[in-house]
Formats: C-alpha cells, sequence, structure tokens
C-alpha cells in the first residue's frame, strides 16, 4: 500500500493533514502517537468509512486506486480493518459470519460445496484453538457475550479464517492481558509466511517485542512527523511523546 499526502476530514474538521506511508509486502508497521493525532482516522479512511471525508491525497493498493473503490471492493481486495470497539451481533454466528464473509469477498454466490464448507469449518477451529478460545464460539452469537479480550482475539481468528493481504489493526492489544498479547502477537507474526502486510495501530510498545515490526511511526497533528525502527517505540516507553514532538516541531 502507498499513500501520498492523504488528507481526511470528519463532520467539516481537517484530521489527517497529509499523510506519506508505503507499507511493503510482508511487513509489518506500528503507527503511535498522542490521543487524537489521527491514527484511527486513518484506519477508518483506508476502510473507507462513510463518516471520513476526503479531501486529498491518494492512496493505492496494489497499484490501484484504493479512494475510488467502494467499502466490498476494498475487502475484496484483501483489504482488512480489525475494529477498535469490536461490535456485537445478535442472531448471527460466528461461523455463518464468516462463511458469509469469504464467500462474498471471492464473489460466489453458488451452492456451497460441502468439502470447501468442512475445511473452512476446520480452519476456523484451528484458528480459534490457536488463540485459546472454545470451538463453542463458532457457534455463538458474533462477538456477544465476550469478554473485551475475547472479541479482540476473535477479530485475529477472523483474519486467519479470511486470509486477507493487508490487515489494519486498531488497538488490538488494548484490554488484553500478558499471555493473550503473546498469542494475539504469535499469530500477526505468523502471518509474514504468506506475506500479509500490517498496520498495527497502539499505545502500547509490549506487543512490539513479539511482533517485530520493520518500521515504527509517530503521528501527531494528522500526519506521520518520524519513521524508525524498533528502538522508536523503546524510547517513547521511556521518554514520552513530548522529547519527539518538541524534535519536530509539533505544537
Amino acid at each position: 500500500m502507498e499513500i501520498r499526502s492523504l488528507r481526511s476530514a470528519v463532520e467539516g474538521k481537517e484530521i489527517l493533514t497529509g499523510v506519506d506511508l508505503d507499507l511493503p509486502a510482508g511487513q509489518i508497521h506500528v503507527i503511535m502517537g498522542p490521543n487524537g493525532s489521527g491514527k484511527s482516522t486513518l484506519a477508518n479512511t483506508l476502510m473507507g468509512h462513510p463518516r471520513y471525508e476526503i479531501l486529498g491525497g491518494e492512496a493505492r493498493l496494489f497499484g490501484e486506486d484504493l479512494l475510488r473503490m467502494k467499502v466490498h471492493e476494498r475487502a475484496r481486495k484483501g483489504l482488512f480493518l480489525a475494529f477498535q470497539y469490536p461490535v456485537e451481533i445478535e442472531g448471527v454466528s460466528f461461523a455463518h459470519f464468516l462463511w458469509n464473509a469469504s464467500q462474498a469477498r471471492k464473489g460466489d454466490a453458488g451452492k456451497p460445496d460441502p468439502k470447501e464448507v468442512l475445511a473452512f469449518r476446520k480452519r476456523l477451529n484451528s484458528s480459534l484453538e490457536s488463540l485459546s478460545l472454545s470451538a463453542e464460539f463458532s457457534n455463538r452469537s458474533l462477538n456477544v457475550g465476550a469478554s473485551g479480550g475475547e472479541k479482540k482475539r476473535l477479530e485475529i481468528a477472523q483474519i486467519m479464517a479470511l486470509n486477507p493481504r493487508v490487515i489494519m489493526l486498531d488497538e488490538i492489544d488494548s484490554g488484553l492481558d500478558i499471555d493473550s498479547s503473546k498469542l494475539v502477537a504469535k499469530a500477526i507474526h505468523g502471518m509474514r509466511k504468506d506475506d500479509i502486510s500490517a498496520i498495527i495501530i497502539t499505545h502500547y510498545p509490549r506487543i512490539l517485542e513479539y511482533v517485530e515490526p520493520e518500521r515504527v511511526h509517530i503521528m501527531a497533528q494528522g500526519k506521520i512527523i518520524c519513521s524508525r525502527g524498533i528502538e522508536l517505540a523503546h524510547e517513547l516507553e521511556k521518554r514520552g511523546y513530548d522529547w519527539v514532538l518538541k524534535e519536530f516541531n509539533v505544537n
């Protein structure tokens, strides 16, 4: 994914003021920054949330104009957003939701092959098991009755079942204890073998110890002001954001 001078607004207020970012295949990049810096706005803008108005710039996914695509077209191209606050959907089972999502992504409206359904169910159960989630979650209503940490792990299970190509994780580690953070990080790290790229939005450097990202970006006032290696996250943990904001003349 390539992003150039991207600007967007919410309810008439400009939030992204010119974001530049390159995400090569198979790499994991982390975006950190103070509250209100535009991190979640970037993820929602790229996914096509109707509340976010594009003011300028461009974003390309595998060379194609991402901003001209409808939301379902972005998903079919392999873009996936794991929500900061996963929603509950009563009456729709997790397995049924994911099966229909996988079929919609392929554009397949025909009668399902029983062997394909069985293979999908096995893949889903394997994903749940790897995240220490009960197989019962596949038959339960989506996210209903799940704890905050379970909802975040269920987001990762969706990714493992749907196999997108570019994933955006909006504070996937919030609400997770140490053991759950390790499980989630291990799952994300294991996706590298399939050349899946990831943008992780986080406030907590802890998960980065297990993910080992290629780049860490700092956002402030709607744009990326600094990009370095994992050492940048460690420095932020020790010193906070004041020093980097001062270094790059951000008020």
